[in-house]
């Protein structure tokens, strides 16, 4: 295992080839400084495809400098990719998030290499996912390589996020802060409809939330 952690992020994505499908980890989990050195790494490769979900990045893309060597597929569109898939540098694909894992799964979307950023291992070698499973473990399931951050500000987390360190081709140790979503910034309208809504729900309803201001 020694032999596969690298000192660098940039170092741990080399890995990845021309006309590679990579699959990275989304939401608070999002591997910025994976994705950061992927894109460097990129431009001396071809036809990388980057497949996401919402990811919590920095607007850094600059599709004009990778085009032709990397573009990103979007099963989910955020702040990071909406001005790409509005522009045409970005693809989305409409999906429900729980059809995702099926794509990896039944092989209807190819996946080479996974981005990941996981909690430290235990005593017996085992990280978790953290604070986002999402996709990522189908995803992990079906590639050929895994490139790992193990960040010690990601919390060990249970249920189906437990992956053993043996699994994964590149680690990089990176004590870097988790990302954040900040909530959006209110408004009088938002406020009154979010008022009409509190009228509906009733005790000991079950809320899903969502990203935006209402």
């Amino acid at each position: 295992m020694s032999q596969n952690i690298v000192s660098s992020a940039r170092e741990a994505v080399s890995i990845i080839d021309s006309g590679e499908y990579v699959y990275t980890h989304s939401m608070a989990a999002t591997p910025v400084a994976l994705l950061e050195s992927l894109y460097e790494h990129a431009l001396t490769k071809k036809d990388i495809t980057v497949m996401q979900l919402h990811t919590e990045q920095p607007d850094t893309i600059d599709p004009q400098k990778l085009a032709g060597h990397l573009r990103n597929r979007c099963f989910f569109v955020g702040a990071p990719t909406r001005r790409l898939v509005q522009e045409g540098h970005a693809d989305y694909i409409p999906i429900f998030l729980s059809e995702v894992p099926q794509l990896f799964r039944r092989r209807v979307q190819k996946v080479d290499t996974v981005l990941v950023q996981v909690s430290p291992p235990d005593r017996h070698g085992m990280c978790t996912l953290g604070i986002s499973v999402e996709a990522t473990k189908a995803a992990i399931e079906m590639a050929d390589k895994v490139v790992a951050q193990i960040n010690p500000n990601m919390p060990r987390t249970h249920g189906d996020s437990f992956l053993g360190r043996k699994l994964f081709d590149r680690v990089v140790e990176l004590d870097t802060p988790l990302v954040e979503h900040r909530p959006a910034p209110q408004t009088e309208v938002t406020r009154k409809i979010g008022r009409l809504i509190a009228e509906l729900v009733e005790d000991g309803s079950c809320l899903q939330m969502g990203i935006g201001a209402i």
